[in-house]
């Protein structure tokens, strides 16, 4: 790294610790306030005592002195300092130039402007979909061409559970073995920002011992972000059908990611949807 950017990234790391303990009152960390103090917020040896370093260290970090910092002295100033999120990543990229482990799952929340936008997807499938890969909303025509999501349980709204332990799915998707793989590889992906986590962890505990692909394929270890593409179906209903899907963040929650599945004229696809959907309306007046 050129010398005067690496300058300019320790000092904005300096800066940032200081206004971040200047915010913190001794008492919101079980300190005695004690004596006059020249600076609002604690002081550095309070820091360096609630991260478990030295002085010296902590006051060289706050100089800009180009010292090498663990993930697990920053971690420990995240809770001294008691940084949100956001802080957290912010103090990371700044040490390390990298973002920081994630540990947790994230809550993942749909807002009432997200199901409106799937809604929109008249003649396309649309879902929104978890860091865990469950489903976890979805507008009309996902639910007639996909899935009837609103009366499975939460399990069979997973996308791997689904694809590995349902029979009707694997009459639904056309070359199910190249989908189930594809899809395998980027759950693997998914899994490896949260290690551990008890939910992930169960889901393939279960699917190791309900389905012989999996417990093939799991060991493997391929990896695939989610690629751009086609996806052709058997519909019980309306037969043969292609879309274009594409997938994708949404800004405000980036745990959710958001897949679309636009009709091709293969196949008459959008005129069979539309038929799909006009008769669920007649069968509900």
């Amino acid at each position: 790294m050129d010398r005067q950017l690496e300058q300019f990234r320790v000092q904005e790391l300096g800066d940032f610790l200081r206004t971040r303990r200047g915010r913190i009152a001794p008492e919101q960390v079980g300190l005695p306030r004690g004596g006059r103090r020249r600076t609002p917020g604690l002081r550095r040896a309070e820091v360096a005592q609630l991260a478990g370093v030295s002085v010296d260290w902590y006051t060289w970090l706050e100089q800009g002195r180009p010292i090498s910092v663990s993930m697990q002295v920053l971690e420990s100033l995240v809770q001294a300092l008691q940084l949100n999120t956001n802080e957290r990543e912010h103090l990371f990229f700044l040490a390390r130039q990298q973002p920081p482990p994630e540990t947790t799952q994230p809550r993942e929340t749909v807002s009432a402007a997200l199901r409106h936008f799937l809604d929109q997807f008249k003649l396309s499938p649309a879902a929104a979909i978890g860091s865990r890969w469950d489903i976890v909303a979805w507008n009309e025509a996902a639910r007639l061409i996909l899935y009837d999501f609103p009366h499975v349980s939460e399990r069979e709204r997973n996308i791997v559970w689904r694809i590995f332990t349902s029979a009707e799915h694997r009459q639904l998707v056309v070359d199910w073995e190249q989908h189930a793989r594809r899809i395998l590889a980027q759950f693997r992906t998914s899994y490896g920002r949260f290690p551990g986590d008890p939910y992930m962890t169960a889901l393939i505990h279960d699917l190791l011992a309900a389905s012989p692909e999996f417990r093939q394929w799991w060991p493997d270890h391929e990896v695939l972000r989610g690629p751009e593409g086609i996806k052709t179906l058997n519909h019980p209903q309306a037969g043969f059908l292609a879309f274009e899907h594409l997938m994708f963040q949404v800004y405000d929650e980036p745990d959710l990611k958001v897949v679309v599945y636009t009709p091709l004229e293969e196949g008459g696809t959008a005129a069979k949807v539309r038929r799909l959907l006009d008769a669920k309306v007649s069968s509900s007046v």
